[in-house]
């Protein structure tokens, strides 16, 4: 299966869309915080993680 751009970030999008949706509703945490404090957090990692992903799959293929 060829992988490209929209089918790697769609999944990773829909993942903390329902998170960041789910969360409110099973802690004691105000939508507010989730949304200026945990959603944030969970973006810059999800970019992180892919962009090192993205970049160990280039590495491996290379081999």
């Amino acid at each position: 299966m060829k992988y490209d751009f929209a089918r790697s970030v769609v999944p990773l999008v829909l993942i903390v869309a329902v998170a960041a949706a789910v969360l409110p509703a099973m802690t004691p945490m105000q939508l507010s915080t989730v949304m200026m404090m945990v959603l944030p957090s969970m973006v810059a990692f999800s970019v992180l993680a892919f962009f090192l992903g993205m970049k160990h799959g280039e590495f491996r293929t290379a081999r």
